[in-house]
């Protein structure tokens, strides 16, 4: 993968959300880890958690019936959003720019030192600590057929 563009509600690069787990596979090669997160008992979800050490991204696979791409999470520092390199940029910045690509329901928590700056109508969030952005998770809903919701 040489694509690293984050795209809010659409997907990473050549990983669109939805994509199966196979078709990931096909593009990325299998992971160097994944397990399988059932909360089956609490919530009755149940997720597919895949790591690529190697481009520094954590893909995660949802639905009951077909296990499709809902959520990433990256540290590549290579990654982009909205044509800027988003690991350069600092938290005003990105706050400034996602307002300006109209997502407007901002919401942010500290935990454990840890910034989290999140837009709930783009489902992106952002984690910050004392040095700037650590890491950046989007996703989108996904029913049990493994449809985009």
């Amino acid at each position: 993968m040489k694509n690293f563009t984050i795209e809010p509600l659409k997907g990473f690069g050549d990983i669109q959300f939805g994509l199966s787990i196979d078709d990931t596979v096909k593009l990325l090669g299998m992971p160097e880890y994944y397990e399988e997160l059932n909360d089956m008992e609490e919530t009755g979800n149940r997720s597919i958690y895949y790591e690529y050490e190697g481009i520094k991204t954590n893909i995660y696979f949802e639905g009951m019936t077909k296990s499709v791409a809902a959520c990433f999470e990256t540290e590549n520092k290579e990654a982009t959003l909205y044509g800027k390199k988003v690991f350069e940029m600092d938290q005003k910045s990105i706050v400034e720019m996602m307002k300006e690509k109209g997502f407007k329901e901002m919401d942010q928590d500290t935990e454990d030192g840890e910034l989290r700056i999140s837009f709930d109508d783009g489902l992106i969030d952002f984690f910050f600590d004392e040095k700037g952005l650590t890491a950046v998770s989007w996703g989108v809903l996904v029913d049990d057929q493994g449809n985009i919701i």
